[in-house]
């Protein structure tokens, strides 16, 4: 029997959108914007940060979506073609753009030194546990690896439990998830932080959006929404208002959340799950006709540009910010340094993540085929 494909072109526009949420918040820590004269501005491009749980979301359901399908399509699920295949997708990119970075750090300092003692928590995806106990003592360029490890520690778990314990277990391992980080939130609202926290970093924190992912495969069970434009259209930005309140009513802040107490924070961190399932929803199901092909194409190599995002943020706003300032001098307006540079800094991180998927990532991405049994986008 030939193998049905399972391809959902919207979800990569999902993915450019989870993208460009988690750019606009690093760019503001880049080139800050002033709160009173920009309120909405501000809070909007702050709650970006949430951005990363949709990533997470959204990968859960799609490796339960094909695990199951694999068992429904050849009668078991095979973890050992899922992690090879994982490797070839994460693994080229992730250590090349770490090695290329740590390199460039002694190289040209400006770009900052990786410390050695964070070397083999990244080797071995451990990097967001190295921040939780060492604070962001990373290089800016490599401060977004961390969702990474947080990723592939949920990578190891899904096809073992699929495996050996099948959907309802992989189901009640769901909930348990989402309990567990609840039992967690909780904690860090009990223990509030004048500065850092590592509540953020957590993986158990954020296995929720994980749990999220796995239970909206199960329970949907391949049914894609027919909702017209009009809901869709209000769908996305409920979701974003789900997260403005999460951070503006309850004081969620990523890596900062030392304002909420443990009703705070858990109501908080609903509207975060709210939101991100209101955005997946939004566009799931979502005709090919109302997707601009660029975008799809631009979420498709969306892990390129999340990897090489903040280097290019460093270089062009931190490296280059005199040259980039006299460069905008003569524009009329006032900070133009910052929309010249925010342009910039798009623009070179489309062409790397372009280039990366063309000519690096692509070959390993064809040999991915010899281990897929339900073919997808890669």
């Amino acid at each position: 029997m030939t193998p049905q494909r399972y391809y959902r072109p919207e979800l990569d526009v999902l993915r450019l959108i989870a993208f460009l949420s988690v750019f606009f918040v690093h760019r503001m820590e880049m080139a800050p914007i002033d709160p009173t004269q920009h309120y909405w501005f501000y809070h909007i491009s702050w709650v970006g940060v949430f951005g990363v749980p949709v990533f997470f979301l959204l990968s859960a359901f799609l490796i339960t979506e094909l695990l199951t399908r694999e068992q429904e399509q050849t009668g078991a699920v095979h973890p050992r073609s899922f992690y090879i295949r994982r490797m070839l997708r994460i693994w080229p990119l992730y250590f090349g753009a770490l090695a290329g970075l740590i390199l460039l750090g002694y190289i040209a300092p400006v770009f900052g030194v990786f410390p050695t003692k964070a070397i083999l928590p990244y080797i071995f995806f451990a990097g967001n546990w190295y921040i939780c106990v060492n604070d962001w003592s990373v290089t800016y360029p490599t401060a977004p690896f961390w969702s990474i490890s947080v990723e592939e520690q949920f990578y190891i778990l899904v096809p073992l439990i699929m495996a050996y314990g099948g959907r309802r277990v992989l189901k009640i391992t769901a909930f348990a998830f989402i309990a567990i980080a609840y039992l967690f939130i909780i904690y860090y609202g009990m223990h509030p932080t004048k500065g850092f926290s590592s509540e953020w970093t957590n993986s158990f924190v954020q296995f929720q959006f994980f749990a999220a992912g796995i239970l909206l495969s199960l329970y949907l069970k391949g049914w894609q929404p027919k909702w017209p434009l009009l809901i869709r259209a209000l769908m996305l930005p409920a979701g974003v208002g789900c997260w403005l309140i999460a951070n503006m009513v309850f004081h969620v802040q990523a890596d900062s959340p030392h304002l909420s107490t443990a009703p705070q924070a858990v109501c908080g961190w609903l509207c975060v799950l709210l939101g991100c399932i209101l955005l997946f929803l939004g566009l799931l199901g979502a005709p090919a006709r109302w997707l601009p092909r660029p975008l799809v194409y631009l979420g498709r190599i969306s892990y390129g540009l999340y990897i090489f995002h903040a280097l290019m943020l460093w270089l062009v706003f931190h490296v280059c910010k005199n040259e980039l300032k006299q460069l905008s001098s003569a524009l009329p307006m006032k900070d133009g340094w910052k929309l010249i540079g925010s342009i910039g800094v798009l623009t070179f991180t489309v062409i790397a993540a372009m280039l990366s998927y063309r000519f690096f990532e692509k070959p390993f991405l064809r040999l991915k085929k010899r281990f897929t049994f339900v073919p997808s986008r890669d």
